[in-house]
């Protein structure tokens, strides 16, 4: 096993390729995936506890036949047989009905977990992001309120609801802001004592897969020139190569290169926002953010006298856009593909009762249209219509579902479609993991083809995918992926008991 002080060392100044030791495990992207699975690797295991009671009778039952042994330890495929929910992904709705009981019909019954921290079960390991524990909730306006339950949003043995109450807030509505959960994800780290296994402020830019004979003969220029994609040298062990570089305080970038047995990929889909892939939408007035828009407000480059924005989506980004703007009154366009309708629509979706402010949006999109005019100023919904093109002049050109063309003259223009994963720092973009492995990876269309019970590609062994792009999307599913991989993980590391 490596040594803490030579994993450690392994991202200060550029390694040499040779003689580097690899280590066991290297996870990419530190939001609530990549802590989940610290925590689990970390020695942290739960057992069933003891005189509790699931209110799922046959896997109580299951869940009694082995009491004495560890939840990672167990055939994950078995206890989840027969469960169903919200997720596709049989060990997450295990994992969430073991941490969260019966939470779907509106029960707080207690964990049927007890956490044991059993430290000759960790496995070494890195935590690689660019921002701080946490990922992308950092990057997410504050204010902002999920669109989970709060409750939902906690990591495993601490309480969303009890790191609330000690910093004397609330849930609103039982949701919670992105401010409270950047916040409490990085508690989290550092109350569970994972801290020493992160690296904030780190860019990968390279992973593949190389052999280790070439490593130890010291061939760093085979392996610089390598454009091969998976399987480097068949039939040989193979480790993988990460490259990338630290940010540092002063702003410098300094590379470096780590080998790993395994490599887990939980970076989301945060990094890269959709385009339309129309013409002008280059141009500097067309934005791809949110934040675009509140930085606009801000500094006062628009206000209640400008041309409308456009904003262009119908999600929930496009919905917070949308609420923003009507907040500070500013004139806004929305442009949408479906109809108001169409059940396939999120605000569809939602229940009325907990999401107030989307079934807003929702109830200005269906009764404020171009063609008849409603209670809503300075909004003006346009259901079926594409973006043509953006001018140079801010004109934008749209059309209807007939074919109809129309020029807007607009301040700005928000493009909210939805984001896609980064995943350039891998061969081909990643697209040979995927399930479709002749499209692009999506979360929601197209995601990474795992194996269900360990999360391991099914195209590159050793290799792992979690959250979005495995296809969970949501923080409660996302941990049953974590609960596989660390269990294929101690299976590898001959760490889990007989």
């Amino acid at each position: 096993m490596l040594p803490d002080r030579e994993m450690y060392a392994a991202l200060g100044r550029h390694q040499n390729k040779s003689g580097s030791k690899p280590i066991p495990v290297v996870i990419i992207g530190n939001g609530p995936s990549g802590i989940c699975l610290s925590y689990l690797l970390s020695g942290y295991t739960p057992y069933f506890k003891r005189h509790s009671l699931h209110p799922h009778p046959i896997l109580q039952s299951k869940l009694q036949e082995a009491a004495d042994v560890s939840i990672l330890d167990q055939d994950l495929e078995y206890l989840s047989e027969g469960l169903e929910g919200r997720s596709n992904s049989p060990v997450a709705l295990l994992f969430d009905t073991l941490l969260r009981p019966d939470t779907d019909f509106g029960v707080n019954a207690e964990s049927v977990l007890a956490w044991r921290h059993e430290a000759d079960r960790a496995i070494p390991h890195l935590v690689l992001g660019k921002n701080l524990p946490g990922g992308a909730w950092h990057s997410i306006e504050g204010s902002m309120i999920t669109l989970s339950r709060g409750e939902w949003m906690g990591l495993p043995d601490l309480l969303f609801k009890d790191w609330l109450k000690q910093k004397k807030r609330g849930l609103r509505n039982h949701r919670a802001t992105a401010e409270d959960i950047a916040q409490y994800y990085q508690h989290y780290v550092m109350k569970k004592g994972l801290q020493k296994n992160f690296r904030c402020g780190t860019v990968v830019t390279s992973v593949r897969k190389v052999s280790a004979k070439s490593i130890s003969n010291h061939a760093q220029e085979d392996l610089q020139k390598s454009d091969l994609l998976w399987n480097f040298s068949e039939g040989s062990m193979e480790v993988f190569q990460v490259d990338g570089f630290v940010k540092t305080v002063r702003g410098d970038k300094e590379p470096f290169t780590v080998y790993a047995e395994n490599v887990v990929l939980a970076t989301g889909t945060y990094d890269s926002p959709t385009w339309l892939r129309v013409k002008g939408e280059n141009l500097s007035y067309v934005h791809h953010q949110l934040s675009a828009l509140e930085e606009a407000v801000k500094n006062s480059s628009i206000g209640i006298t400008s041309d409308p924005v456009l904003i262009v989506g119908a999600g929930l980004t496009a919905a917070d856009a949308i609420l923003f703007a009507h907040h500070c009154s500013i004139p806004v366009i929305h442009v949408f593909r479906r109809r108001v309708s169409d059940p396939g629509l999120i605000f569809n979706q939602l229940p009325k009762m907990m999401y107030p402010e989307y079934h807003k949006v929702h109830q200005m999109m269906k009764e404020q249209s171009a063609a008849c005019a409603g209670p809503y100023e300075c909004y003006v919904s346009l259901p079926e219509h594409n973006v043509l093109s953006f001018g140079k002049d801010k004109k934008c050109i749209l059309q209807d579902k007939n074919g109809c063309q129309k020029a807007y003259k607009i301040s700005m223009a928000l493009v909210l479609t939805g984001s896609n994963p980064n995943l350039s720092f891998l061969p081909n973009n990643g697209i040979d993991l995927a399930m479709d492995s002749d499209q692009p990876v999506n979360p929601k269309r197209n995601p990474i083809d795992v194996d269900l019970f360990t999360y391991e590609c099914s195209q590159e062994k050793g290799l792992y995918a979690l959250g979005p792009l495995a296809g969970d999307n949501f923080v409660r599913f996302v941990q049953g992926g974590a609960l596989a991989a660390a269990s294929s993980l101690l299976r590898k590391a001959n760490k889990n008991p007989p």
